[in-house]
């Protein structure tokens, strides 16, 4: 397909015909109960008094937001009452100065969940599909539900890294333009898979299909194999990168995120996505994280200190355990994995969620490193008892 039957596709194709209305969610259930608030709420702050479970479910950093941003929050709270046009503009001249990209290939969502959202609203197309990894983040897949996607999930190899031989084969099937989505790292798993590899088959592919590549974690990853997109999108306008705030500079309840994609994309994304994004507040937070390398390396050094603490642990116990780029690891539990996270909330940590298919595995965000030596703890008398 020529680049500029790309860019056109989806603006003209993406009608409503098809589209159903989404049911209304259910209230939170026991949200107003004393565990469901425990379950919120989980102040780490220094001088709060908190004697709710450790949150060990939700990828979050512990360390909470850097104290140059929350001391650009508190000054900026003068400007709380304008319009955050200029506020965007810093964010936009900060990232271009790090990440090297031009102002015109960046865009701004309510957190990277809404740059993928964006996307999928975009590229939305009769006959389309959506083709991503089972399991993987859920968002995606939730949020392309009113749209007439194919939905194809296609299981992770042995090794755990995306099936790109069975994902190219699904995109073969079909001339619309589809969805093609990547976490890497992946979530829930944390495992990689070689950029090199996806960057192969992206550079035989034609331009109808977009690549969504979801870097959320990319600040926390190491491997000599992983690398950015970023160099891809000049050249190629089928594909997008998608950051956050959430993760290394601890925004999650900010929420603040940004794609990277050629400019001509992001004009075509650009009627789907919020006007006046970032706010304010979110923007001077993340201009000041930007410039203070140094909570940047203290939170990269607590994951990594917090995740050597548990991986020793669940090596003496001879558990298994997936590599992990990320600020999570996934791990083998015994028996069913609701009573293993009831067990491990009457011990104090709250911890994942199911990823179906892995039922018997357990995904344990990374707290702070005395967080996973208590964890460690109750780990070994998990064992006593014959329960992990």
């Amino acid at each position: 397909m020529k680049r500029r039957t790309f860019l056109r596709a989806g603006l003209t194709g993406a009608g409503v015909a098809g589209i159903a209305a989404a049911p209304l969610a259910a209230p939170l259930a026991g949200a107003t109960t004393a565990r469901g608030l425990d379950t919120i709420f989980n102040p780490r702050r220094p001088g709060v008094d908190y004697n709710g479970p450790v949150r060990l479910s939700s990828n979050e950093n512990p360390l909470g937001i850097a104290p140059s941003a929350r001391q650009a929050i508190i000054d900026g709270l003068d400007e709380a009452n304008r319009y955050p046009g200029a506020t965007g503009q810093l964010v936009r001249e900060a990232l271009v100065n790090r990440l090297g990209v031009t102002p015109g290939q960046l865009f701004f969502g309510s957190g990277s969940t809404e740059i993928l959202r964006i996307a999928v609203a975009a590229w939305a197309a009769p006959g389309g599909r959506l083709i991503y990894a089972q399991p993987t983040f859920e968002d995606v897949p939730d949020y392309a539900q009113p749209f007439p996607y194919d939905h194809v999930k296609v299981p992770l190899t042995k090794d755990y890294a995306h099936d790109l031989d069975r994902m190219r084969a699904e995109a073969d099937k079909s001339s619309a333009p589809s969805v093609i989505y990547f976490c890497n790292p992946n979530n829930p798993t944390g495992t990689l898979t070689p950029s090199k590899d996806i960057a192969a088959w992206i550079r035989d592919e034609s331009e109808q299909h977009l690549f969504l590549v979801d870097e959320a974690y990319f600040e926390l990853a190491d491997d000599p194999s992983y690398e950015t997109f970023f160099p891809f999108i000049e050249q190629h306008p089928n594909v997008m990168v998608v950051r956050t705030f959430s993760k290394v500079y601890a925004m999650a309840g900010m929420r603040l995120g940004y794609g990277v994609a050629h400019e001509a994309t992001v004009q075509r994304v650009l009627p789907f996505a919020t006007q006046n994004s970032p706010n304010h507040v979110a923007g001077v937070a993340a201009v000041a994280s930007l410039a203070d390398d140094d909570f940047f390396k203290e939170s990269v050094k607590t994951n990594n200190d917090a995740k050597a603490i548990i991986s020793d642990a669940l090596g003496q116990l001879n558990i298994e355990v997936l590599p992990s780029q990320t600020n999570f690891i996934m791990h083998r539990i015994k028996g069913e994995l609701a009573t293993y996270n009831e067990r491990m909330y009457e011990a104090g940590f709250n911890v994942g969620r199911p990823f179906p298919p892995m039922t018997d595995w357990s995904r344990l965000s990374m707290g702070l490193p005395s967080d996973m030596e208590k964890l460690a703890e109750v780990m070994m008398d998990f064992r006593k008892k014959d329960w992990i």
